[in-house]
């Protein structure tokens, strides 16, 4: 990195980059989905069988890798495989899955009710949310890959989709202490009507079967989301206040819920303080952010990457990105 660019520790940005969940997330247009994909594909091309996902609606992933990819993991080049989950598209999978497990225990004389309320929740706030996380909860255990690498939404959707665990666990927990009240009651009846008519039968609940797979799922992703030694969440700043302000409470409010944050990486980092008069007064407002970020992030690993350029695109360009990101945090360490 060029000698204006501040000193930093940003080598323990690797020792994060190291693990098996990988976050990036920050402000919209800060370069996070670059360097995500940046990141796992120089993960695929150590070895390591990776998946990257995008849960951004902007589907840049895609333009990104010079690949179409969908909605289900699919090969890209090499052990990197990619996965666009598109928001709408998870809130109608969803309300089907819903549908189809409902429709097996509704009363016919309540079914169109009870559709009706599950339509009415496909645009009801937190849906988009929910869906995700289901989504998210599935991927997070595919044994496929070694490194999964996820690219998220702009900040704001992205803490209200990772504060959701702790949230929803609890959530679901109530809605399974009331189903198997609900359950105990309707076989007390059943057991005297089975001994009234000679006969006993126990049948299973299927709703109760779905809520606790649910939850058993939903308390698997806490564990894995608060567990540092497996996940990381980097966030993606460039030099300018309003990111700066935005990245800085996201994360406090990350490691508030007990998630790592593994540091911080600042892209767009002029490389060198130019001749022409206007830019070299944008040079200088910059460094005053740069010299904010020193103070304002201290207690979380930082690396830097210079404005490259070009805009990168496809793998050769992606691993020079990474390069980039490699020596500027070589030399600051």
């Amino acid at each position: 990195m060029p000698s204006r660019a501040p000193g930093g520790i940003g080598l323990t940005i690797f020792r994060a980059l190291e693990r098996p969940i990988l976050f990036f997330g920050g402000k919209g247009g800060v370069g996070k989905t670059t360097l995500a994909a940046a990141t796992a594909l120089e993960s695929a091309r150590r070895g390591a069988r990776t998946l990257l996902v995008s849960t951004d609606s902007a589907h840049s992933t895609s333009d990104i890798l010079g690949v179409n990819v969908d909605a289900q993991p699919g090969p890209v080049e090499g052990d990197l495989w990619a996965a666009e989950i598109d928001p709408a598209s998870a809130v109608e999978d969803y309300i089907r899955d819903v549908k189809g497990r409902i429709a097996d225990v509704t009363p016919p004389r309540l079914a169109a009710e009870v559709e009706r309320q599950i339509d009415a929740a496909r645009v009801s706030p937190g849906a988009e949310e929910a869906a995700l996380f289901d989504r998210f909860t599935r991927l997070l255990g595919d044994e496929r890959f070694d490194r999964i690498v996820f690219d998220t939404a702009p900040t704001g959707q992205t803490l209200r989709l990772l504060s959701l665990p702790e949230l929803m666990t609890n959530w679901i927990g109530g809605l399974i202490a009331q189903r198997r009240k609900v359950s105990s009651l309707g076989r007390m009846w059943r057991n005297v009507a089975g001994a009234a008519s000679g006969s006993e039968r126990e049948i299973g609940d299927p709703v109760l079967a779905a809520l606790e797979e649910r939850r058993d799922r939903f308390e698997r992703a806490r564990l894995v989301l608060t567990d540092s030694g497996r996940t990381a969440f980097m966030f993606v700043t460039v030099p300018e206040r309003l990111p700066i302000l935005e990245t800085h409470r996201a994360m406090s409010t990350l490691s508030g819920y007990g998630i790592p944050v593994g540091g911080l990486i600042v892209n767009q980092v002029h490389p060198a303080v130019p001749q022409d008069e206007f830019l070299r007064r944008r040079a200088e407002r910059e460094d005053d952010q740069l010299a904010d970020i020193r103070e304002r992030f201290r207690d979380w690993p930082i690396a830097y990457v210079a404005m490259q350029e070009g805009e990168p695109a496809g793998s050769d360009s992606l691993r020079q990105l990474f390069q980039a990101l490699s020596s500027s945090t070589e030399n600051l360490a």
